[in-house]
C-alpha cells in the first residue's frame, strides 16, 4: 500500500477532488496536479495555487523535490534567454520584454528555495525522507508575469499562450529526477505522465483553448474553465477570441480554435486525417479528444498532451505539414516520452518522419513520401557541406544535450532532418513489414513511459549499428 507522508495544509475549492491513487498504466504512480489560477489581462499576470501529489517511483529515498520554473528564462538578465538571436525579433514583437515566476509560499515540506543558474529551479526539502512507493503532497502559491512575446509562454499580438504556467515536476527514472537546463532552442523538458485538474478564470470575452475535458461557467463577470486531463505530460492553454470548428474521426472529437485562418476547414481536415493516419499505421490515438489552437508563435507549432498550438503566421502551403508534425507528437512525445533535452531527435525526428508517412497516405495534399524525405536529405547535405568547409572535424552526432548544438540551424538539421533520413534508411533496410512492426512495438512497449535511446533501439532488432552510426555521427550520407 502506498503511503502519503505529508498532507497539504492549503485546501482548494475547485469542486473537483484530488485524483485517486490509480497508477499510470504499469510505470508507477502519476503526479496529480490540482491548480486554481486566474489570469489578469490588464496586469499581464497570472496568480496560481497548486496542490501536487508526487510519488517516489525511483529506487532511492528522496529528500527534496525539484520543480522546473521555465518562466524565469524570461527574467531580465537571464543567462540563457528563451530564444536565440535569430528568433528574437519575431518573438519580441515590441522589443525587449520580460517576465518570470515568483514563488510566494510553499507548504507541505520543511523548507524551500529557488536556485539554479537562472533561478530556474524550485527545490523543496522534505520533512522526512520519501521512500520508494510513497507519495508526498505539496502546495505552491505563485505569481506569473508574462512577457509580451509570440512564444509558448507570453502575451502575443492576438492571443495569450500559457505553457509552463505552473511549477513543474520533472520525470523520474530509477535513480532520481531528470535535470532541467534552460536552452534557447528545442524543448528543454522531460516530464512523466500526470493527471490534472485545472480551474482557470479568464476575462468573460475570452475563450480558453486546451486539451482534456472542459467545463465552462460564468462567474462574477468572468469565465471559469475547469479542465481535467489524464496521462498527459504537460497542460497548456491559449486564451483569445476564437471561432470553433469541430469534427469526429475514428471516435475522436477534434476541435480547432482559430481567429484568422482563411481555410479553417482544411486545417481541421489535416488534423483529422493525421489522427486517422497515425492511428492506422501505429496504435490508436490515446485520448478521446484532440484540440488545436491557432495562435501567435514565431515557430511553426508546439505540442502538448491532447493539444497543440500552431502559428497564425504559417503560409497556407505549410499548414498541413505543421499540423501533421504536431499531431504526430501525440504519439512521439505524449504517448511515448523521451529525453527531449538530451536526445531531441528521438521525438522530433520521429514526428518529422511521420509527416512523410502522412503525405504518403494522403495524396490529396499534393506532396509525397519520397520528396519529403529527399528535402530533408538535401538540408542535411547542405549543412554538412558548409560545416566541413569551416571545420576539419564536423560533429554530426545527433544524441547530445540541447546546449551542445551551436544554434537553431544545427539543432534543426541534426534532430529533424537527419532523423527523417535515419528512419527512412531503417525502413529501406528492414522492409515495410518489419519496420512498421518495430514502430508499433515501440509505441506499445513504451506507452506512458520515458523511453531512452536504447529503448528505441531495442525495438529495431539487429539495426543497432545502423542507428548508432547516425546518432554518433559516424555515417556518411
Amino acid at each position: 500500500m502506498r503511503k502519503i507522508v505529508a498532507v497539504c495544509a492549503l485546501p482548494f475549492v475547485l469542486g473537483v477532488p484530488l485524483f485517486g491513487l490509480t497508477a499510470c498504466k504499469d510505470v508507477g504512480q502519476s503526479c496529480r496536479y490540482e491548480i486554481e489560477a486566474e489570469y489578469y489581462r490588464d496586469e499581464g499576470k497570472l496568480e496560481g495555487r497548486m496542490n501536487v501529489l508526487i510519488p517516489n517511483n525511483t529506487e532511492n529515498a528522496l529528500e527534496e523535490i525539484p520543480f522546473s520554473l521555465y518562466a524565469n528564462c524570461f527574467r531580465e538578465g537571464a543567462k540563457t534567454p528563451p530564444v536565440s538571436d535569430l528568433y528574437e525579433p519575431a518573438v519580441f514583437y515590441n522589443g525587449a520584454s520580460y517576465g518570470g515566476m515568483q514563488i510566494e509560499e510553499v507548504t507541505g515540506g520543511e523548507a524551500w528555495s529557488v536556485g539554479g543558474e537562472d533561478e530556474n529551479l524550485l527545490l523543496v526539502r522534505l520533512s522526512e525522507p520519501l521512500y520508494p512507493d510513497e507519495s508526498v503532497s505539496l502546495s505552491v502559491r505563485y505569481t506569473l508575469t508574462l512577457p509580451k512575446a509570440n512564444h509558448r509562454l507570453g502575451i502575443g499580438e492576438n492571443c495569450v499562450n500559457l505553457s509552463c504556467f505552473y511549477p513543474q515536476v520533472p520525470a523520474q527514472n530509477e535513480s532520481g529526477f531528470y535535470g532541467y537546463e534552460p536552452s534557447s532552442h528545442g524543448d528543454p523538458f522531460v516530464f512523466g505522465c500526470s493527471d490534472f485538474s485545472v480551474s482557470l478564470t479568464v476575462p468573460e470575452d475570452w475563450t480558453a483553448a486546451c486539451g482534456g475535458t472542459v467545463n465552462e461557467r460564468a462567474e462574477n463577470g468572468k469565465k471559469v474553465y475547469v479542465c481535467t486531463a489524464t496521462n498527459v505530460r504537460d497542460m497548456a492553454f491559449v486564451l483569445g477570441n476564437f471561432m470553433l470548428s469541430s469534427e469526429e474521426r475514428k471516435g475522436v472529437r477534434i476541435d480547432y480554435f482559430h481567429f484568422e485562418d482563411n481555410a479553417p476547414e482544411q486545417t481541421l481536415k489535416a488534423a483529422a486525417d493525421a489522427i486517422e493516419t497515425y492511428s492506422n499505421l501505429l496504435i490508436d490515438y490515446p485520448y478521446e479528444r484532440y484540440a488545436l489552437a491557432e495562435t501567435d508563435l514565431a515557430m511553426g507549432g508546439m505540442e502538448y498532451g491532447g493539444f497543440a498550438m500552431i502559428s497564425s503566421a504559417l503560409r497556407s502551403e505549410e499548414r498541413a505539414a505543421v499540423v501533421a508534425h504536431e499531431t504526430a507528437h501525440q504519439w512521439w512525445f505524449s504517448l511515448v516520452g523521451s529525453d527531449q533535452s538530451g536526445c531531441a531527435w528521438q521525438d522530433e525526428g520521429l514526428a518529422e518522419y511521420s509527416v512523410a508517412l502522412f503525405f504518403e497516405q494522403n495524396a490529396s495534399y499534393g506532396k509525397n513520401y519520397r520528396d519529403t524525405v529527399a528535402t530533408c536529405e538535401r538540408a542535411y547535405r547542405n549543412y554538412f557541406s558548409v560545416e566541413s568547409q569551416l571545420s576539419e572535424e564536423t560533429n554530426t552526432a545527433m544524441s547530445r544535450p540541447l546546449n551542445a548544438f551551436s544554434g537553431d540551424y544545427e539543432y534543426r538539421v541534426l534532430s529533424y532532418d537527419k532523423g527523417v533520413v535515419l528512419f527512412d534508411r531503417l525502413r529501406e533496410t528492414m522492409g515495410d513489414g518489419k519496420f512498421f512492426s518495430s514502430l508499433r512495438n515501440y509505441a506499445k512497449s513504451f506507452s506512458w513511459k520515458v523511453a531512452s535511446e536504447y529503448d528505441l533501439i531495442s525495438c529495431f532488432r539487429s539495426q543497432e549499428a545502423l542507428i548508432l552510426s547516425f546518432t554518433e555521427g559516424k555515417c556518411v550520407i
